[in-house]
């Protein structure tokens, strides 16, 4: 059996590492320790792996902190950070850091359409600049298992509105499948399978790759 031949990257209508941008907003310790939608333990490792992914894929990074520059808040999580070391952070003041003018030219300037979206607190810091690119033309895609809020509602409403407004969500196992596609890109498939290793514990074993 055959794959078909590989569709344009960036004219196709599922996410590829040429057509779309990772966007990270405020994982910082006062907002990580404030989520009550999701373990956090279980955020901090799905956000690490989407972070990871999009690296592994060559994705452009746009990663914004809040208020790091006012000594009001710290840098990202350390586990955040080790990933993203070689990349900037574009720290801001307003909540929607679409309103931040270095955030939102970071975004243009990835010269990328399609957005997938993470942040902390999903009821704020993730709708408001999601519902901003939406209205601006940009397709958005929420990692839904990477972002939480400060209760179960907030996060769910938050989610339902973007999604109402035409934002599409995915989840951070959709997001590894979607940007490798195939098996026989096995440039990517040893890191692919670490990614879910480091993500699920076991799907590793699922896929064949127990050394045993």
């Amino acid at each position: 059996m055959a794959s078909e031949p590989i569709r344009d990257p960036a004219k196709d209508h599922l996410l590829t590492p040429q057509n779309a941008a990772f966007v990270l907003i405020d994982y910082q310790p006062v907002q990580v320790n404030s989520i009550a939608s999701m373990d956090r333990q279980l955020l901090v490792n799905n956000i690490v792996g989407a972070a990871k992914a999009a690296v592994v894929y060559g994705l452009p990074i746009v990663h914004s902190t809040v208020n790091v520059k006012t000594g009001l808040n710290k840098p990202p999580i350390s586990q955040l950070r080790k990933v993203l070391d070689k990349y900037p952070t574009y720290d801001r003041t307003s909540i929607n850091s679409w309103e931040d003018v270095e955030f939102r030219k970071a975004v243009e300037a990835t010269g990328r359409k399609k957005l997938i979206m993470t942040a902390l607190w999903t009821e704020a810091c993730l709708t408001f600049p999601s519902l901003d690119a939406l209205k601006e033309g940009y397709e958005v895609y929420v990692v839904a298992d990477a972002v939480g809020g400060t209760s179960v509602a907030a996060h769910d409403m938050a989610l339902r509105r973007i999604e109402q407004a035409g934002g599409k969500m995915i989840s951070v196992a959709q997001l590894f499948c979607e940007l490798q596609r195939d098996w026989q890109r096995q440039e990517t498939v040893p890191a692919f399978i670490n990614l879910f290793i480091e993500t699920g514990g076991t799907a590793g074993l699922q896929f064949g790759y127990d050394k045993e």
